[in-house]
C-alpha cells in the first residue's frame, strides 16, 4: 500500500489563456507549466505516487513536458474536471494509497510547505482544503449594476488546491456521484460535502494562484522572474580527440562519421561542456570532480546521466535553466543537418523549450588540432536563474 499519492489534473483545453495549445503546456520561465506543477509533487519527499491526468490528444505534449520526472503513466481525463479526477482515482485504486492530494495543473506555484500542510491536515481530519480569508469587501450586485447588499466576509473563504482526502472516502464519493449522474461539482470539496463527508480547512497561500487568462500568465511570468532574480552565467569547454569508429555522439545525437571521439564516457563533447556550464553557474565543481574519468563505472556511460545530475543540483537550489548557447569547432562532421535534433535533446534534458537552445558550428580554417581534423571542441554558455532568497540566506549564514 502506498502512503501519499497526488493527482494532477491537466485534461482541460484552457482556451481563455490564448495561444494555440492548452494552457497547462504553455511556458512560464521557459518551462511547461505542467512540468513545474508535476515537479512540485514528484519531488516532494512525502509523496510516493504522482498521477497525471491528461487529454488523449495531449499525450505527445505530456511526454515532452514530463521527460525525466518520476510520475506514473498518465490517465486520460473526461469532459469535465470531475470526470478527470475520477479517472485519476481509478488509476490509483490498484495501488491503494492511504491519502490522496488532488491538484489543478494550473496552480504551478504550490510550495512544498503547502503540500506538507495538506498531507498533515488529511491525516488529522480525513478531508481538508486550503483556504484564504477574504480581505476585500464583498457585495451582491443586481443585473443593472445596482448593489443590493453587503455580505459579512468574516466567515467567507476562497478555496484552493491541493485538496486532501483519505483515498477510499473520496474515491467512494466520486463513484457515488458518477452513479447518480451528478457532474456539476466545481471542486472535490463540494462533492465530498454532498456525499456526507465533513471537510475542514487549513491555511492556503496567496501565491498559490490559478492561471486562467493571458493576463494571469503575464503576471505569473513577472512574479517568477522577480523571485528567480539571481541570474548567473556558466561556461563549459570540452575537447575530445578522434579515434577508430563509425560515428560520433554530439548533443545526444548519433552522427555517422568515419571516426569516433575517444575519452570520458561516450565522449559527447557537447553534453560534457554543458554539464560544466551548469555546474559553473552554481560554483559547484566540474564534471571531472563528480564523475572522475579514472572511475571505470563511467566508461561508455551515456552523458545524459551527467546532465541529469547537474540539473538535479540546480533544482535542489530552486533554480532553472533560462538559455543554452553551444559553439562547436570542427572540420567534420557537418553539424547543420543534425542541429535541431541536438537542440531538442538538450531542451528536453534542461527542461526548457527548444527556442532557448542555440547551436552554432564553425571550422578553425585549418588551424590547430581541430583544423587538422584531430578532434572536436565545444564551448557552452548556460544562463541559469536562482532564487534571490538563496543568495540572501547564504549571505546571512556567513
Amino acid at each position: 500500500m502506498a502512503g501519499i499519492a497526488a493527482i494532477v489534473v491537466a485534461a482541460g483545453r484552457g482556451t481563455r489563456a490564448g495561444g494555440d495549445i492548452p494552457k497547462q503546456f504553455q511556458p512560464i520561465g521557459g518551462v511547461h507549466m505542467l512540468r513545474v506543477t508535476l515537479q512540485a509533487f514528484a519531488g516532494h519527499p512525502q509523496v510516493a505516487l504522482t498521477q497525471p491526468v491528461v487529454h488523449r490528444d495531449d499525450i505527445a505534449r505530456f511526454e515532452a513536458a514530463a521527460t525525466g520526472l518520476a510520475t506514473l503513466a498518465p490517465a486520460f481525463g473526461g469532459a469535465t474536471r470531475q470526470s478527470s479526477v475520477l479517472a485519476g482515482l481509478e488509476a490509483l485504486a490498484p495501488r491503494r494509497p492511504e491519502t490522496v492530494l488532488i491538484h489543478d495543473a494550473a496552480r504551478p506555484f504550490v510550495t512544498p510547505d503547502l503540500i506538507s500542510r495538506a498531507i498533515e491536515a488529511a491525516k488529522k481530519t480525513g478531508a481538508a482544503v486550503p483556504a484564504l480569508a477574504l480581505t476585500d469587501t464583498v457585495k451582491t450586485v443586481e443585473s443593472d449594476g445596482r448593489i443590493s447588499r453587503t455580505i459579512d466576509r468574516a466567515t467567507l473563504r476562497t478555496v484552493q488546491t491541493p485538496q486532501a482526502f483519505a483515498f477510499e472516502a473520496i474515491y467512494d464519493a466520486h463513484r457515488k456521484a458518477a452513479a447518480e449522474g451528478r457532474a456539476d461539482f466545481t471542486d472535490d470539496a463540494a462533492l465530498a460535502e454532498w456525499a456526507g463527508l465533513t471537510v475542514n480547512t487549513f491555511d492556503g497561500e496567496p501565491g498559490n494562484i490559478k492561471l486562467t487568462t493571458a493576463d494571469d500568465f503575464r503576471r505569473a511570468r513577472a512574479l517568477q522572474e522577480s523571485e528567480l532574480g539571481d541570474v548567473r552565467l556558466g561556461s563549459g569547454i570540452d575537447v575530445h580527440a578522434f579515434g577508430p569508429g563509425d560515428h560520433v555522439t554530439l548533443g545526444g545525437a548519433r552522427i555517422a562519421h568515419n571516426r569516433a571521439l575517444t575519452g570520458h564516457s561516450d565522449a559527447d563533447v557537447v553534453l560534457h561542456a554543458l554539464v560544466d556550464a551548469i555546474l559553473g553557474a552554481l560554483a559547484d565543481g566540474d564534471i571531472g570532480v563528480h564523475f572522475p574519468p579514472s572511475d571505470p563505472q563511467w566508461k561508455g556511460a551515456s552523458s545524459d546521466k551527467f546532465v541529469d545530475f547537474a540539473m538535479k543540483r540546480l533544482a535542489k537550489r530552486g533554480g532553472r535553466v533560462a538559455h543554452i548557447d553551444v559553439n562547436l569547432v570542427c572540420e567534420a562532421p557537418r553539424i547543420g543537418p543534425h542541429r535541431d535534433v541536438m537542440r531538442g535533446n538538450i531542451a528536453a534534458l534542461c527542461r526548457i523549450d527548444i527556442d532557448r537552445v542555440a547551436i552554432k558550428a564553425t571550422t578553425s580554417e585549418g588551424l590547430g588540432f581541430t583544423g587538422r581534423g584531430e578532434g572536436i571542441a565545444a564551448f557552452v554558455t548556460a544562463t541559469v536563474r536562482l532564487p534571490m532568497d538563496e543568495t540572501r540566506n547564504k549571505t546571512d549564514a556567513r
